[in-house]
């Protein structure tokens, strides 16, 4: 049996999941983002019970297909643009269905039905956090970060990066290190 659980997108969530699956003596094979396989039918009140400590921690239990379907589909995005040092050399909307078993344009519809944004959209949110990510870090140079998340160019990212938060990759940049800057002073 599978369940599956919204707002599960980190290693400490996974950990937090394990722990209430324990204290509930829930057994289960696999925990991946999103989603856990238990090996046998939980009742409900073990089910009622889940939901209402993983709830306590900011994580939701889901019930309704739609909403299953939308957390697969963000997990897949989160893990392929997170988690994964190659981002795939198909196309994203092709790797999206290949991943899932789906048609890509059912995909997409029902995802911009319940989001209110495409699945593009949400591609380039968490590829920008992603950016953020790797210049606060200060391991790679823009150019190295456009390469790796696979933008045809610096300025092609730039672009986009200012399109979404208002500032420029090294403008933000700039920002942390005048922040580091402040704290050292104290």
């Amino acid at each position: 049996m599978k369940l599956y659980i919204k707002y599960m997108v980190s290693l400490r969530c996974k950990m937090m999941v394990k722990e209430e699956l324990k204290k509930l003596g829930i057994h289960y094979v696999i925990l991946e983002l999103g989603m856990i396989e238990i090996l046998e039918d939980i009742t409900v009140e073990q089910r009622k019970q889940l939901k209402e400590n993983l709830l306590k921690s900011g994580l939701v239990l889901l019930d309704n297909k739609k909403s299953i379907l939308i957390e697969k589909i963000k997990n897949v995005i989160t893990e392929m643009i997170h988690y994964t040092d190659e981002v795939p050399k198909v196309n994203y909307s092709d790797y999206i269905s290949e991943k899932l078993g789906y048609d890509y344009t059912y995909l997409a519809n029902t995802f911009s039905e319940v989001k209110g944004i495409t699945i593009q959209q949400f591609i380039i949110i968490n590829k920008i956090e992603r950016v953020k990510e790797l210049l606060i870090y200060d391991e790679f140079n823009l150019t190295e970060i456009s390469y790796k998340l696979h933008y045809s160019s610096v300025a092609h990212l730039s672009n986009q990066f200012k399109k979404i938060t208002g500032l420029t990759p090294t403008f933000y940049k700039q920002l942390k290190n005048k922040r580091k800057a402040n704290l050292e002073d104290l």
